[in-house]
């Protein structure tokens, strides 16, 4: 696929609020070639009609670019869990093992926890000091912020429900409380509520 299609396709996956730049796409390409992941496929550029114009550069993944993207897929860490790459992640979550899912997912609504905890402190600190726009946005925050959580709940809880459910075990979770993880061979289909 060449550069063109795989943004498109990466926008309409990812939405129009992780739009990605000819900028900084073409420049991971070339690094993802340098580091043998993807190369050049030959055939499909052979294959062009001819023109006037530059022909695209058609990439293929390579064994080494596949290998590597299942282990960026089974990988749960705490990185998964934020900000910028959690909407990524859960993307990819049809090609992701049911216990990573989980994982990422409780990790998620942990940090999330975490996160409204803190805003509650500080709004409850700061509330007679903050005029009535602040204090609407610092609100609009926090709604947002357990709007996420429910959602994230829902999540979860479809993710248990699914038919052939294997294993349950009991890990840790950053805020220090039990999470129970089901391993299962299917996959959620989020609901459209929340963020």
């Amino acid at each position: 696929m060449h550069g063109y299609e795989l943004r498109k396709r990466l926008s309409g996956v990812l939405g129009t609020f992780h739009a990605i730049s000819y900028g900084s796409l073409y420049p991971c390409l070339k690094d993802l070639e340098a580091r043998g992941l993807l190369v050049e496929d030959g055939e499909a550029a052979a294959s062009a009609p001819l023109s006037g114009k530059r022909g695209r550069i058609v990439y293929r993944l390579t064994a080494e670019g596949k290998e590597h993207f299942q282990a960026l897929i089974d990988e749960a860490g705490p990185d998964t869990w934020e900000d910028e790459r959690f909407g990524v992640r859960l993307a990819f979550f049809g090609r992701t093992e049911a216990s990573v899912r989980l994982r990422i997912l409780e990790g998620r609504r942990s940090r999330l926890e975490e996160r409204l905890d803190a805003l509650r402190s500080s709004l409850a600190r700061t509330r007679e000091r903050l005029d009535s726009y602040t204090l609407e946005l610092q609100q609009h925050g926090l709604e947002s912020v357990e709007r996420e959580v429910r959602w994230l709940d829902e999540l979860i809880a479809s993710e248990r429900d699914q038919p052939g459910t294997t294993t349950t075990q009991t890990s840790a979770v950053p805020s220090g409380r039990a999470a129970t993880t089901t391993t299962s061979g299917a996959g959620i289909h989020p609901s459209a509520h929340g963020v």
